[in-house]
């Protein structure tokens, strides 16, 4: 009998696997509505869909393994990174989906609160939070709307090979910057940005890219604290943002 893997589990959302099958278990409904919708509105491979119950959401494995994970290094090459590059391009010129995203105000007020409460509260020295502010901002600028994963971590990117086998985890998918899924995918691993600008195949302002990185570490901190994950470990959002220049 195959054993029950626990992927991940915190307050908001269980993910367990049991042989080829993954049960997301998520306590607001409307994170898998959005995951089922999106993942059959993407133009790029995606978990299949086993079956459907209120709060739970049954997926089958997709093959190959992640691109790269946050706080360790890419054994992929780089023309896996380039292939997640022009699958990202793909989803980002898909049709928009019929819900909305955040707006920019609303980001940049999150940002702020969560950047006072790292101060207050002594987890980081005000001089890397003030300077990652600062050159967060950048990134908070208008936008055109495109269709964005929202969560484009590495670890959601899965290749066999040179070849994109599925993205996963698409709660988050909404209207979006473009530049936000790119910088998702690269942070911690700016060394691949290149190969991923190749595959996505446009020109990119990088300090719109470093300055992405700086939200997303700073405003997800609270939140990994909280739910057991540590953002101080080697080359996780701590590390971001004090080689952030």
């Amino acid at each position: 009998m195959d054993e029950v893997e626990v992927v991940v589990a915190h307050s908001e959302r269980v993910t367990v696997r049991v042989g080829e099958v993954f049960l997301k278990i998520d306590s607001d409904q409307t994170h898998l509505d959005v995951e089922v919708e999106a993942m059959e509105l993407a133009p790029v491979p995606t978990p299949e869909v086993l079956w459907r119950k209120p709060s739970v959401l049954a997926i089958g494995r997709v093959p190959g393994r992640p691109v790269a994970k946050l706080g360790e290094p890419s054994t992929a090459s780089p023309a896996a990174w380039a292939a997640a590059g022009a699958a990202v391009r793909a989803v980002h010129e898909a049709p928009l989906p019929s819900w909305p995203g955040e707006t920019v105000e609303k980001i940049r007020s999150d940002l702020d609160q969560e950047c006072a409460w790292l101060i207050d509260s002594g987890v980081l020295p005000e001089d890397l939070v003030s300077r990652n502010r600062r050159i967060a901002e950048a990134a908070l600028r208008p936008w055109t709307p495109v269709f964005v994963h929202g969560d484009l971590q590495p670890s959601h990117v899965f290749v066999d090979g040179n070849e994109i086998t599925g993205i996963i985890d698409w709660s988050e998918a909404a209207h979006g910057d473009a530049l936000y899924d790119l910088a998702t995918l690269t942070m911690g691993h700016p060394t691949h940005l290149p190969d991923v600008l190749a595959g996505y195949g446009a020109e990119v302002d990088l300090d719109l890219i470093r300055g992405w990185w700086s939200v997303r570490s700073l405003s997800a901190a609270r939140w990994l604290l909280e739910h057991g994950f540590d953002p101080d470990a080697p080359g996780c959002e701590f590390d971001v943002l004090r080689s952030a220049r």
